[in-house]
């Protein structure tokens, strides 16, 4: 395995471990979680947090960080209710990801 692809999988575990979209979501959508649902808040706080550390730790190939997008993930915790696209770290995230992507390597 290429280094590159090493580090794109360790992103992946890392972001996967806590990713509100496979564990709670569907909590949400059955209707037996609010999306204002502190616990549920605070699980997203917490991705949102690693998801951009993991982007901002470098190392990550412009291909890489492609298929590491937080966009489509964030438009369906939008959608959701989950989130806003206009809280902090949302925000922060997409500047991180956007910036990260800018000074990549191919």
């Amino acid at each position: 395995m290429e280094p590159d692809d090493q580090t794109l999988q360790r992103a992946i575990a890392t972001i996967s471990q806590s990713d509100p979209l496979t564990k709670l979501l569907e909590q949400v959508k059955l209707g037996r979680m609010k999306p204002t649902d502190a616990g549920l808040r605070a699980v997203t706080d917490s991705w949102l947090g690693l998801y951009r550390k993991t982007i901002e730790s470098g190392g990550l190939s412009s291909q890489a960080l492609r298929r590491l997008d937080p966009h489509p993930r964030l438009a369906v915790l939008v959608e959701c209710g989950v989130l806003t696209g206009e809280q902090p770290a949302v925000a922060a995230l997409r500047t991180s990801f956007e910036r990260a992507v800018t000074i990549a390597t191919e």
